[in-house]
């Protein structure tokens, strides 16, 4: 039994008691209640969180009292002893593993006249970055939560500590890409008011710290949101004047993701010419990107993932002969944990065979992203699994079409 194992299950079980907003004393007591014992004190499981000991004789009652399946906390138990190949997939265990083990800002409490260093500035760091990497495996209504605690925790310390101008700019900078990755967060579970919310928190933290290309992430963020909500005008506005306000020497990486959102609002408002052209913007910024120079934010960006957008782009503009092939690479290479972008890249390959006259490669397709969709709490997957099955209602006389809409054809009067 490792004790790198023993301090993953200890960080899982903290976040669960987190998420369940009980305090170390009161998980003890309810054990002890639900048990008909005295024999769980706050210390029992203060050595729990830090990995001194696993509670496997408890293990049914903190279920109980946390209200998380039983089988997750004993996968979790076994994986400390060996017993499985892998750690478990729950989204507690995925967040325990990828945001720092320790205390989360959240229980900092910052209060008046607390000292606020770069250590907590670091730590602050590490974990806006542990939540972007939590995002790339787990939906926005697993991570909401926890991302808006921090965010608010955030903000306390901010304004309640003292610090140096030097440490509060960066805890600012902090605050901004926090913000950003909850707006996101909230979007993909639906939550778009909350959303909006934090992305504008964001964007006012990011100018107080002088980041332009931030500003420019998080307005960016914003309107694409506001494209993907109806709002197509104010997406094409918002997207070009978060490029103008990164400027021409912000890095060429972020200058390449500017730019693919400016040409996924065109797209949106129906205006293909435009769309092209910031295409092909975004790729030639990508050619002069050097790796040193892009901030911690745009790690995703890459000529794969251009080549994504330039795929969506070319399905919504109905040109499915250059969609095709792009989806169908990308999918060959996409890594399957990221369960939520393979369902929605295969939810534009769906649309793209349509329109190409493929009806049953369509419907094989739009199966695999509803069968997704049934199982995350991401509201973008839902909608997507929704246009999907709307666009295949064309071809009804195909036998695979038919079965789809037969076994699926619900979500469509649910929405």
């Amino acid at each position: 039994m490792s004790d790198d194992r023993r301090r993953q299950f200890g960080a899982y079980l903290a976040r669960l008691r987190r998420d369940a907003h009980k305090s170390q004393r009161q998980l003890a007591a309810m054990l002890c209640a639900v048990s008909g014992t005295q024999s769980v004190t706050r210390n029992e499981v203060s050595r729990w969180e830090r990995g001194e000991r696993i509670p496997d004789s408890w293990l049914q009652f903190i279920a109980k009292v946390l209200g998380v399946p039983r089988g997750e906390l004993e996968r979790a138990a076994g994986y400390v002893r060996g017993e499985s190949g892998g750690p478990p997939f729950g989204a507690a265990m995925v967040l325990a593993e990828l945001i720092p083990p320790g205390d989360s800002l959240g229980s900092l409490d910052a209060r008046s006249g607390r000292r606020v260093g770069r250590e907590e500035v670091a730590s602050l760091t590490a974990r806006v970055h542990g939540f972007r990497l939590a995002d790339d495996v787990l939906a926005g209504g697993d991570l909401m939560a926890p991302a808006f605690r921090e965010l608010n925790a955030a903000l306390r310390l901010y304004r309640e500590g003292i610090h140096s101008e030097a440490v509060g700019s960066a805890l600012l900078s902090q605050i901004g890409e926090l913000a950003q990755i909850a707006g996101w967060i909230a979007s993909d579970a639906g939550q778009h008011a909350q959303a909006e919310r934090a992305y504008r928190i964001g964007i006012e933290a990011a100018r107080q710290a002088n980041d332009g290309p931030l500003v420019a992430n998080v307005a960016g963020s914003l309107a694409y949101q506001f494209s993907n909500t109806g709002q197509e005008r104010a997406g094409v506005d918002l997207s070009r004047a978060a490029l103008d306000e990164a400027g021409p020497d912000a890095p060429p990486k972020t200058r390449a993701l500017f730019f693919d959102r400016v040409a996924w609002a065109h797209t949106r408002a129906g205006e293909a010419q435009p769309a092209m052209q910031a295409l092909g913007q975004a790729h030639d910024a990508l050619t002069e990107a050097d790796e040193g120079e892009a901030p911690a934010w745009a790690y995703w960006v890459s000529r794969e993932e251009l080549e994504v957008m330039d795929a969506r782009v070319f399905t919504e503009l109905h040109r499915p002969l250059r969609a095709v092939p792009l989806l169908t690479g990308a999918l060959s290479r996409y890594d399957a944990t990221h369960a939520r972008e393979v369902a929605l890249y295969r939810s534009w390959l769906a649309m793209a065979l349509a329109d190409a006259n493929e009806p049953e490669q369509a419907a094989e397709e739009a199966r695999r992203v509803v069968s997704v969709s049934a199982d995350m709490t991401s509201d973008r997957i839902a909608s997507r699994a929704r246009v999907v099955l709307r666009r295949l209602q064309g071809f009804g006389e195909v036998p695979e079409v038919r079965d789809v809409l037969h076994d699926h054809g619900h979500l469509l009067s649910s929405a």
